[in-house]
């Protein structure tokens, strides 16, 4: 066997041993997001819901803007973002692709959660 032949063994070899891995990894990654999307998307609606809340009380109680607001984000929330809608004093928070929960101030109530839709 030849120097080039033998190194084009080598290069055939490598990347089919990349081609498995990826495969495997990429299998790895989809069992995963099957076992763990139920608790991940519980996770998230808490935390989109929890963060709602507490941004429309800052923002329509305390007075505060919404940037200072979302200061007041607990740590591991920093993929959820915030929305506020001054015509209908409410603040919308979001967790991409996963959870959005949407609290209103109301006289007398303070902020309160949408109804859920099930």
């Amino acid at each position: 066997m030849s120097k080039a032949t033998g190194a084009k063994t080598k290069r055939m070899g490598a990347a089919r041993l990349a081609m498995w891995t990826l495969l495997f990894v990429a299998g790895a990654l989809a069992v995963a997001a099957y076992v763990y999307r139920a608790p991940i998307a519980g996770y998230a609606q808490v935390s989109v819901s929890y963060t709602a809340r507490v941004a429309c009380s800052c923002r329509f109680v305390a007075g505060r803007s919404l940037e200072d607001c979302a200061k007041d984000k607990l740590g591991g929330m920093e993929l959820v973002t915030l929305v506020d809608d001054t015509a209908s004093k409410s603040v919308t928070a979001r967790f991409p692709l996963l959870a959005s929960d949407t609290a209103t101030y109301r006289e007398g109530y303070g902020c309160v959660l949408e109804p859920w839709a099930r």
